[in-house]
């Protein structure tokens, strides 16, 4: 088991919506990107909610969520961990949300990826911060083995909320 590392968010001053993962997994960490495992279905969902197609080169994707004012992190800012599997982690500890959430007073909306980006949040940080609201939608990895439309009309609230 491993101790692992979240990345950096990628948020700027316009940024009103904050997607939250658990933490990268293997894949991500190799390359050092946010949901790198092609199998993993965030790039198609968010692409697909902009009827847009989908860029392959990373640069480009930070692109496409900062000109749709997204932001992207994660909850977890360290933990051990074998393999990628959200259920394998142990001993985790949260990101400092408090400092983010000051430093960025643009996020309105606050998406969860999934029950353990949710739960963990939850547990470790909690709801407590005005005028942001908070929802947990559909986990985007092959774990969940819920067809492509189901997540993506899961999903869908991101667009409705611009």
């Amino acid at each position: 088991m491993s101790n692992i590392q979240s990345f950096f968010p990628i948020i700027d001053s316009k940024s009103k919506i904050l997607i939250l993962g658990s933490i990268p997994g293997k894949e991500s960490l190799r390359q050092h990107q946010y949901y790198a495992y092609r199998q993993n279905q965030f790039w198609k969902i968010i692409y697909t909610l902009f009827d847009t197609p989908i860029d392959d080169d990373y640069e480009n994707r930070i692109l496409f969520l900062k000109k749709n004012n997204i932001a992207l992190w994660d909850v977890i800012e360290s933990c051990y961990r074998e393999g990628s599997l959200d259920s394998n982690i142990k001993m985790e500890q949260a990101n400092d949300f408090e400092s983010l959430f000051k430093n960025y007073p643009n996020i309105k909306y606050v998406f969860f990826n999934g029950l353990k980006a949710y739960n963990v949040f939850k547990k470790k940080v909690g709801f407590d911060f005005e005028k942001i609201e908070f929802q947990r939608l559909e986990s985007t990895s092959p774990a969940n083995t819920k067809k492509f439309e189901y997540k993506l009309d899961n999903w869908s609230v991101i667009k409705n909320v611009k």
